[in-house]
């Protein structure tokens, strides 16, 4: 998941270099992305409509779950002709939120961003101006899911013996995760067993790849990290995964299919990491509709299909006014967990 680069608790004053240098970015995002459509435009057959010319906005750097996303969905575009000029433009810094900040911008409906749990864990966690609802959801187009693991000599075998230990001792096992989403997997788990969130012990990684050296290490105990990270590991037989953060088992292989579900464990724990797209402000009803068409149409193409597989996804469609609450409901929710985090 993508990350906020830095922590700043809630409320607390930014200093102006950072607050001036983040305004500045901004306003060079917005520039290189009215550059790169400009030029678009003039390329392009099909004028300035949305399926003529499009930005995808990945609001993180290069190689994260975002710019995966919305570059996997640029080729869908383009191999199956549903967008004349389609571009990714990476909008990185504050944890997405810049990203936010840049779209609500712009004036017209042929960008989309795609966002998600993690925008929101940003605004919620260091306060940022730029909020998730200042621009407009689209489509929910699919989840990523959290898996338990650890290493493969460990003396946990399921999350049963996770939970006896836990319960007797909060400070007993160090968890660790690729990013903020995976620190509130953990928190659910904690406050679903009773252990004070307080008393954990959780160790911050920089990407899921550090997550899995602190388990092989010795570092730490236990992740909860995402699915596309974790499970090579599980395949190759460094670790071994003890459950899925799903509300039911996910599709695929045999071996997949046979990874029970915290739920089916006794954890009423199913928190995801979901991907939305979202237009500017300043789409109309009849933009957005079209936008939900083009969509549509892509995540039906066998290439889409293949990307979902590829990349451990799993769809999960929802748009209108049950995306909205949707959105409003997983704000809640993880606001909530942050509080029993103390941040």
């Amino acid at each position: 998941m993508n990350q906020p680069t830095a922590a700043e608790p809630p409320g607390q004053a930014r200093p102006r270099s950072r607050t001036v240098g983040t305004a500045v970015f901004a306003v060079i995002a917005v520039i290189v992305i009215g550059t790169a459509s400009f030029f678009s435009i003039r390329s392009a057959s099909g004028g300035t409509d949305v399926r003529g010319n499009m930005s995808l906005i990945a609001p993180a750097a290069a190689g994260g779950g975002w710019d995966t996303f919305q570059r996997e969905l640029q080729q869908t575009l383009r191999t199956n002709g549903i967008v004349n000029n389609v571009q990714v433009v990476n909008v990185p810094g504050a944890g997405g939120t810049i990203g936010i900040g840049v779209l609500a911008q712009q004036p017209e409906a042929n960008n989309l961003m795609v966002g998600g749990s993690g925008h929101i864990t940003a605004q919620v966690q260091f306060g940022t101006p730029s909020r998730i609802q200042d621009v407009t959801p689209v489509a929910k187009v699919l989840e990523e899911y959290d898996i338990i693991a650890v290493p493969a000599d460990s003396p946990f075998e399921s999350m049963d013996d996770v939970t006896e230990a836990w319960t007797q001792d909060a400070g007993s096992l160090a968890w660790t995760g690729g990013g903020s989403f995976d620190q509130l997997v953990m928190t659910d788990i904690a406050l679903e067993l009773g252990v004070p969130v307080s008393e954990t012990t959780y160790i911050p990684s920089d990407g899921g790849g550090e997550a899995i050296q602190a388990l092989l290490n010795g570092t730490a105990d236990i992740t909860a990290g995402g699915f596309a990270d974790i499970y090579p590991q599980v395949e190759s037989g460094r670790l071994r995964v003890l459950g899925v953060v799903a509300e039911e088992r996910l599709s695929g292989s045999p071996e997949i299919e046979a990874i029970p579900t915290l739920t089916e464990q006794g954890l009423d724990v199913t928190i995801t990491n979901w991907r939305v797209l979202f237009a500017p402000p300043s789409a109309s009803d009849e933009d957005v509709e079209e936008l939900r068409e083009i969509v549509a149409e892509a995540v039906e193409t066998p290439e889409w299909q293949e990307t979902v597989e590829r990349n451990y996804w799993r769809e999960a469609p929802l748009e209108g006014e049950e995306l909205d609450q949707y959105v409003q409901s997983e704000t809640d929710r993880i606001t909530t967990l942050f509080e029993e985090m103390g941040r």
